[in-house]
């Protein structure tokens, strides 16, 4: 049996999470077009006969202006740290930029198996453009694999799972077999809520989001939660809010929906807005939220 941990990392939308996501076969990331959804180094695990893979799913690599997007690439070197094997995803309809090579760059100072994965290849008219740009790739750093995958079709997923086992040491399983994330639910609760935020908000009201779930009460058949959303403009909340509370009320009727597929019963669910004024700058209210996170474990 073989087991080991597989960091992926690149620039944010290249398709990490849809990966993952795909790789274990259910949702455990959120996922959408804006930049830098995920914030958190997550976990998807992938128990097979031949072994297990925990997955780790990185934050988009960028250049941080704030602290959270500081945090967020310390995110990315947590992932990569004591990893046995790494993905680089590139979006293989799109021009090398910064933040791929700064991917790249990072598999060539982690000394471990590296595969490059050149995903939304179900979006080229014609496949032989990826040798161009393999080729580009290659001059940065040679990786073991290049790997032309679709996360959001699935072509080319099966290959990587394998290519992964190859270079996997043999070792038990680190989780359950029926165990498909590190992640505690309260967690994944508030990372839904704030996905149905990026889907129906536009240009920075998305990104100066956080959702801390401040209650849980559970039932065989109902789960209750009260969830603060933070902001850190009063111009932010009032759209967030809409007209007479309606903007507000659509995002909660579509985030309750989704609770209710992800956790299989009948949700109740409550949300607040309030301001906290330019807390993705504040050191001590992102520790806060770590602090939150991790505590929602144990």
């Amino acid at each position: 049996m073989k087991s080991g941990f597989v960091a992926v990392l690149g620039r944010p939308n290249v398709g990490k999470s849809t990966l993952v996501n795909s790789l274990v076969g259910t949702k455990i990331a959120i996922v959408s077009p804006k930049a830098q959804t995920t914030r958190d180094a997550i976990q998807g695990i992938v128990t097979r006969p031949e072994g297990q893979i925990v997955f780790v799913d990185s934050p988009g690599i960028h250049i941080p202006k704030q602290e959270l997007g500081r945090r967020m690439m310390r995110e990315v070197s947590r992932a990569a740290d004591g990893c046995h094997a790494l993905i680089v995803v590139v979006d293989a309809t799109k021009q090398t930029g910064p933040g791929d090579r700064a991917a790249v760059e990072t598999a060539a100072r982690a000394g471990i198996p590296a595969i490059l994965c050149l995903n939304k290849v179900d979006r080229l008219p014609n496949k032989g453009e990826l040798l161009p740009r393999i080729a580009e790739l290659k001059e940065m750093f040679t990786f073991d694999e290049y790997v032309p995958i679709s996360a959001l079709t699935g072509e080319g997923v099966d290959t990587l799972v394998k290519l992964i086992f190859d270079r996997l040491p043999e070792a038990p399983a680190f989780y359950p077999v029926d165990f498909i994330t590190d992640q505690p639910e309260r967690f994944m609760a508030a990372e839904i809520i704030r996905e149905r935020i990026l889907h129906e908000s536009e240009q920075e009201v998305p990104h100066s989001t956080t959702v801390v779930i401040d209650q849980w009460k559970e039932t065989h058949k109902l789960l209750r939660l009260s969830a603060t959303i933070y902001v850190e403009r009063t111009g932010q909340k009032a759209i967030l809010l809409g007209e007479k509370g309606m903007k507000m009320k659509q995002i909660a009727t579509l985030a309750r929906e989704s609770l209710e597929l992800r956790f299989s019963k009948k949700v109740f669910l409550e949300v607040f807005i309030k301001v906290k004024p330019k807390w993705r700058d504040q050191q001590s209210f992102i520790r806060s939220l770590d602090r939150y996170r991790f505590s929602m474990g144990e």
